[in-house]
């Protein structure tokens, strides 16, 4: 999925954003009228995710506070939250009716669990007053744009790595965890015949390197026009994939360790989703020496990690509304601080039932439906608007125009035929043995939740048929007509001889953070576009 779809379809984002200089809204209507919908619903899926991925980030912050202690208070059954009758130390392995004192702790003491979504209870008033802090965090961070972000940058890329090769240098020194990596390691065939593994795969692919979120497009918007964007794809895809699977090595030797002191198999420990992260991995911090050194930096390195994803996702928002309303935003908040800030509070606002007894429910609804199933009608119909309408030639043509030559077959092949080919097949399977959403392993939401998830998934994916309407309705001549001028680009874009003009424009509207990121992180840009 990386090489068929993630790498080519990353560069083909890039190649968009530089050449047409504007975020996903303006550079989807400009490309491809018909389907200028797709560029909404990429910024209001982006939007949907940062209301309750922050919450990612209020949970770390209570694992980092916690930590400092002695005695980590998830490392035994005697405290008030836990229900000493099916309390474990450790994994309970077969015994099902038990739960490990990680378990307890995140069910019991940090979220306070309901019995369901149609319980949401009472508001976690802990986890209320991080969601306000972790909130203040990303708005200190992205406020001023380059100057802020730039400096913040370099701390949250850069450290997770120390921290993940300090654990990974830790890890393999323990019992057992080369049980765990030789699983990490060994494939399981079978399971390329699962539809489900490849939608995961795709799923993975897309959200780490931010392929449909419009954060990409958004970024590259800032490069120099000529900027070799086949280098930035490059690094930007193989320094992704290859941390991801470093990071596997990390988990899955703690994982391995676990697994040897309890006397369980790897499979039975490894798991997915939030309890990896707060059950499983916590529960290996107890059995290692000096357990609250490595709490803290484990929980301190995933607060940076989740800040810098929180960085893109609400900055496509703001530099979207920027690149839209520009003028009439400052002249009604005066400061582009303050329009910032507007986005921050009604993210924040919209995230809040995250935060109640029943939150956790709510917060695996929306992850689903956004994360999975909007992502994948999102990446069908962008695919099918640049490559197919806009057309393999027009960006071949934008690539030799700003990188001097054209891209080579694969790129072509894959946008013409492996990437829409992979990615309808994909949405088909899915939509084909579609499974609604779950909690774990046994709660199933009732079924007005599932029709609240697909109107989540709605929110996003209804700007495309909006779009495609609103196009033709305001077009003009017969509808044959109207429609062969809505998959027409508009003036072909953008072009050399007026980049000056469109610099001057485009500085005036935003002094976004992507700048930041480009040049003070990856290197993604030779020369910023903001002031």
């Amino acid at each position: 999925m990386l090489l068929l779809c993630g790498i080519p379809l990353l560069f083909m984002e890039f190649v968009i954003g530089q050449y047409t200089q504007f975020g996903p809204v303006l550079a989807l209507a400009k490309i491809c009228p018909l389907l200028k919908g797709v560029g909404v619903a990429t910024v209001v899926i982006s939007f949907l995710l940062c209301t309750y991925y922050n919450v990612i980030i209020t949970w770390a912050l209570y694992y980092f506070f916690n930590s400092f202690r002695w005695s980590l208070p998830w490392q035994s059954c005697n405290n008030t939250w836990n229900v000493v009758e099916n309390c474990s130390d450790g994994f309970s392995g077969n015994a099902t009716h038990l739960r490990s004192n990680s378990q307890q702790f995140f069910d019991y003491r940090l979220l306070q669990i309901s019995s369901g979504i149609d319980q949401m209870g009472k508001m976690r008033w802990e986890l209320f007053g991080l969601l306000i802090v972790s909130w203040i965090i990303v708005y200190f961070c992205i406020f001023k744009g380059v100057k802020s972000t730039g400096k913040v940058v370099y701390f949250t890329a850069i450290f997770p790595y120390i921290i993940l090769i300090i654990l990974f240098s830790n890890n393999v020194q323990l019992p057992g965890a080369m049980k765990g990596i030789h699983f990490f390691l060994t494939p399981k065939w079978g399971k390329l015949l699962e539809v489900q593994v490849w939608v995961n795969a795709a799923a993975q692919v897309f959200n780490s390197i931010g392929i449909g979120f419009g954060s990409m497009i958004s970024m590259a918007s800032y490069n120099k026009f000529n900027n070799n964007i086949l280098r930035d794809t490059l690094i930007v895809a193989l320094t992704n994939s290859a941390t991801s699977i470093f990071a596997g090595f990390v988990v899955f030797s703690a994982i391995g360790y676990m697994a040897h002191q309890h006397h369980m198999p790897v499979e039975d420990i490894a798991t997915d989703g939030p309890g990896l992260v707060f059950v499983v991995y916590p529960e290996a911090f107890v059995t290692m020496p000096i357990a609250p050194m490595w709490a803290t930096l484990f929980f301190f390195m995933l607060l940076c990690l989740g800040v810098d994803s929180q960085f893109a996702m609400v900055e496509v928002m703001v530099t979207s509304l920027m690149d839209s309303w520009g003028k009439s935003l400052l002249h009604i908040f005066r400061r582009k601080e303050l329009v910032v800030f507007g986005v921050c509070f009604v993210a924040f606002v919209l995230g809040i039932p995250n935060v109640t007894q029943g939150g956790i429910y709510f917060f695996q609804l929306m992850d689903h439906y956004t994360a999975v199933v909007s992502l994948m009608f999102l990446a069908f119909f962008e695919v099918i608007a640049i490559c197919w309408l806009y057309g393999v030639r027009r960006i071949s043509s934008n690539v030799q125009e700003m990188l001097g030559s054209p891209p080579n077959i694969f790129f072509k092949a894959c946008w013409w035929f492996a990437a829409p080919l992979l990615v309808t097949i994909i949405l088909v399977s899915s939509i084909i043995q579609y499974t609604p959403a779950k909690y774990g392993k046994t709660y199933v939401y009732p079924p007005w939740a599932e029709v609240l998830g697909w109107c989540v998934s709605l929110c996003s994916i209804i700007w495309i048929p909006l779009g495609a309407v609103h196009t033709l309705y305001n077009g003009k001549g017969t509808l044959i007509e109207r429609l062969h001028s809505s998959i027409t680009p508009v003036a072909d874009v953008l072009s050399v001889e007026n980049e000056d003009l469109m610099l001057k424009a485009k500085s005036d509207m935003s002094n976004s953070m992507y700048s930041g990121v480009v040049v003070e992180c990856v290197r993604l840009s030779e020369e910023t576009r903001g002031p």
